[in-house]
């Protein structure tokens, strides 16, 4: 398979490798000094760029009639755009805040257990996410999405970086500390206990398959899937 790389920082490099022993070809590696040459050669791209390069290189794939998986987060406010033009394009998009493989089972348990705890006024939920101090977002966005997984079976409707005014609000603590690959932790704490669920990823090797396995599932595919579809758990 023939896989165009649309940023190529650490996890890039890291993708880059995965992908290579994993028999695959890479015919770009598209940072900001480059061009979108060998783009069109490409059965699928993978972009881990930047909020601000998300969007063009996203387009590009389409209008180049090539399939992208796209771990980029901070750009989301123009995903509804990026939809449309994959759907008129027909085009394959997948968009995850999070491709690792172990996360996207972090984030079934965490629908799971807010299901369970909405019936437990006691209970009150917070989060917190620890991430490098190269990291550009905050909160990350597998932070928010692990937010919406709460807020969509449970009685909260929105998340806070303050701290929460009503018990309608998630607090999230975004911590920006040393070369951190990502540390996760929703906690339902009451005066009697506390519940926890954390994914601890140990470095960025699990990102990196997640996004192949998802590049491979995707190529030749085409229509708006997520990590579910890739994985098999809706």
């Amino acid at each position: 398979m023939k896989i165009a790389l649309l940023g190529y920082g650490k996890m890039g490099k890291v993708i880059e490798r995965i992908a290579l022993e994993r028999g695959h070809e890479i015919v770009l590696k598209k940072d900001e000094f480059s061009t979108y040459d060998g783009l069109s050669t490409a059965d699928v791209a993978i972009d881990f760029s930047v909020p601000t390069a998300a969007v063009s290189n996203i387009s590009n794939c389409f209008n180049n009639n090539v399939p992208v998986v796209s771990g980029t987060t901070g750009w989301l406010e123009h995903f509804d755009e990026m939809v449309a033009l994959c759907n008129e394009k027909q085009g394959g998009f997948i968009s995850s805040s999070n491709f690792s493989l172990g996360v996207n089972i972090f984030f079934e348990l965490n629908e799971y257990l807010a299901k369970i705890m909405s019936q437990f006024d006691s209970y009150k939920v917070t989060m917190e996410e620890i991430h490098h101090t190269q990291k550009l977002d905050a909160p990350s966005g597998t932070a928010i999405s692990l937010a919406k997984g709460v807020i969509e079976n449970s009685n909260y409707a929105n998340w806070t970086l303050e701290e929460a005014k009503n018990n309608t609000e998630i607090h999230i603590e975004a911590k920006r500390i040393g070369d951190v690959p990502g540390t996760h932790t929703v906690t339902y704490d009451s005066l009697v206990d506390s519940i926890e669920l954390k994914h601890t990823a140990h470095n960025r090797e699990g990102f990196a398959l997640g996004a192949v396995i998802a590049a491979e599932w995707l190529a030749g595919k085409t229509g708006i899937y997520s990590m579910k579809d890739v994985l098999n758990l809706k």
